[in-house]
């Protein structure tokens, strides 16, 4: 209870964001119908197949025994693991075969949004890096519309190394796609629809997909025609300076990441992502926005692979991106906030 006490004290700031994120639900299922989501190839996908299930979450346990290719009888139980990202609600279930405990995101009409995210940790796992949920099923339950994602539990706990954080964060960025920037499917950030289409050059990818999307999405954030012209043109420059396409969380502020206790040790998690193969920086700038991350973290980050010159100034370019996605999300000052950082980047 101590730890407890003491985190609520001391992260205010995180919390707030947390909840101002969920009030954020009927936003992004308002956004999606004319935004759409693109359909991935995965197929462990139980809206694609013959369900007899007759409760929501009888159709969650076929999910699961589809995918984990056993009996799986889940039922409710304790526990709400991680925070609901993007509006969805969040519980735990146990599976009655093995006592396996599991933690559960649904949401109403929130197929596309979960499938998403689903392939996004799936692609973080799949590096064998840094600890995330690791990815069980998902699916839609047809008769009311409920769409889910089943993850393994983890116990959270306090202590842990940020030390430890950085260095597993910089080994996930080792892993590269050879097919450029982009991701096999669009997400969310937040509640907004984050588009992923495939581009060459970096550059292009963030102007297109990155500032140029939210540019539509908060009216030229306020900016008369010519100024936006020359921060899409200072920004290209900026970022010409040939990043690997890592793949990234892309949502990485304090409260997306945390510590898990797993054999016997407290290990760095980070979960509720917006994924896909981008500049590694783009990452680590956003530890910088909301706090939370020590300097153990950066520390730990350059002892297994430093960033480079001029990441500095690159920064302000991608916390951009989630400023102007906090104004579209939430309004108030925000806006403001991102016309003094795009002055900043248009002086630099």
């Amino acid at each position: 209870e101590a730890k407890v006490l003491s985190f609520l004290v001391h992260n205010c700031k995180h919390i707030m964001m947390i909840l101002k994120r969920s009030l954020a639900l009927l936003f992004a299922f308002q956004t999606a119908k004319s935004f759409p989501l693109a359909k991935s190839s995965l197929k462990c996908d139980s809206k694609l197949l013959m369900s007899t299930a007759t409760t929501f979450t009888e159709a969650v346990s076929e999910a699961a025994s589809k995918s984990l290719g056993r009996k799986v009888e889940l039922v409710a139980t304790s526990g709400g693991g991680f925070s609901g990202g993007g509006g969805a609600s969040t519980s735990a279930l146990m599976d009655k075969e093995t006592n396996t405990k599991y933690f559960l995101k649904s949401a109403r009409n929130g197929y596309d949004m979960l499938r998403a995210e689903y392939e996004g940790v799936k692609a973080m796992s799949d590096t064998g890096t840094i600890q995330v949920p690791t990815p069980i099923a998902f699916g839609e339950f047809e008769k009311n519309g409920q769409a889910f994602a089943l993850f393994e539990y983890l116990e959270f706990c306090g202590g842990g190394s940020q030390f430890e954080l950085g260095k597993k964060l910089a080994q996930m960025h080792r892993h590269t796609s050879d097919k450029g920037f982009g991701f096999h499917i669009d997400n969310t950030i937040g509640a907004t629809p984050q588009p992923n289409s495939w581009e060459e050059t970096w550059p292009e990818f963030w102007d297109k997909h990155r500032l140029g999307h939210m540019l539509k999405l908060t009216g030229n954030a306020g900016l008369a025609k010519d100024k936006v012209e020359k921060l899409r043109a200072k920004t290209k420059e900026l970022l010409s300076h040939n990043p690997a396409p890592s793949i990234i969380h892309g949502d990485l502020w304090g409260g997306n990441k945390a510590f898990c206790k797993k054999d016997g040790r407290a290990i760095p998690v980070i979960f509720d992502p917006a994924t896909y193969y981008g500049d590694r920086e783009a990452d680590v700038a956003m530890t910088y926005v909301f706090g939370g991350f020590s300097s153990d973290f950066y520390d730990g980050y350059n002892s297994e692979w430093p960033l480079p010159e001029g990441h500095e100034k690159r920064r302000t370019v991608y916390n951009l991106y989630h400023i102007l996605n906090h104004d579209v999300l939430f309004g108030g000052g925000y806006l403001r906030q991102a016309q003094g950082m795009i002055d900043q980047i248009l002086r630099s």
